[in-house]
């Protein structure tokens, strides 16, 4: 299993995978579905959790290319939302991947809320699915608060709001290492990396 497709085609998101696949000292062969040389449709996510998405990703692109394949699915829960965005994150807005409609969407849905009660947090499931339905699952979650503006230039999604508990600069103000040390997506793939 020295090559593994991941199942996006962000490629922030990919770059991001790589790192922390070798801060933990993993000799996987990380490609996105743009390095393909087979053209792989997009799955529609419909699955209710961000687990069961995660699964539909990898299933699909395992059929569609015969290689492993690593899948997420990973967005903000907002307490004040009673858990959305949710599985809805990166169509919050209506238009798939549109981060900066999303985050203005929920600034927007949150702007009356006091601030002890901005409650939130970043979900990522993550999962392996080999050929012959070998499958791997894990979950990091990570808790904070949410900002009424955005601040910070890295990341990506909702990063510019999001402030981890313990910490006083959002996810975006952080340097890469440092936010994939505490994140939602680092937490889930050093799990699954234990389980390799």
């Amino acid at each position: 299993m020295s090559k593994v497709v991941l199942a996006s085609r962000n490629q922030k998101k990919i770059v991001e995978v790589r790192r922390i696949l070798a801060e933990v000292g993993s000799t996987i062969e990380l490609l996105g579905l743009d390095d393909l040389d087979i053209d792989v449709e997009d799955v529609p996510e419909t699955g209710a959790t961000f687990m069961e998405n995660a699964l539909i990703k990898a299933r699909s692109v395992v059929e569609q290319t015969g290689f492993a394949a690593l899948a997420d699915d990973s967005g903000l829960v907002v307490d004040a939302l009673n858990g959305m965005p949710g599985v809805l994150s990166a169509r919050w807005a209506g238009r798939h991947g549109d981060d900066d409609a999303n985050l203005e969407l929920v600034i927007n849905q949150i702007s009356d809320v006091p601030d002890e009660r901005r409650g939130g947090g970043f979900v990522c499931a993550v999962a392996l699915v080999r050929p012959g339905g070998v499958v791997i699952e894990s979950e990091g979650i990570v808790r904070g608060r949410l900002l009424r503006e955005p601040a910070g230039e890295n990341g990506f999604g909702y990063d510019p709001i999001f402030v981890p508990d313990g910490y006083t600069v959002t996810t975006a103000q952080m340097s890469a290492a440092e936010k994939d040390s505490l994140s939602h997506r680092g937490r889930a793939l050093r799990a699954l990396a234990a389980q390799l």
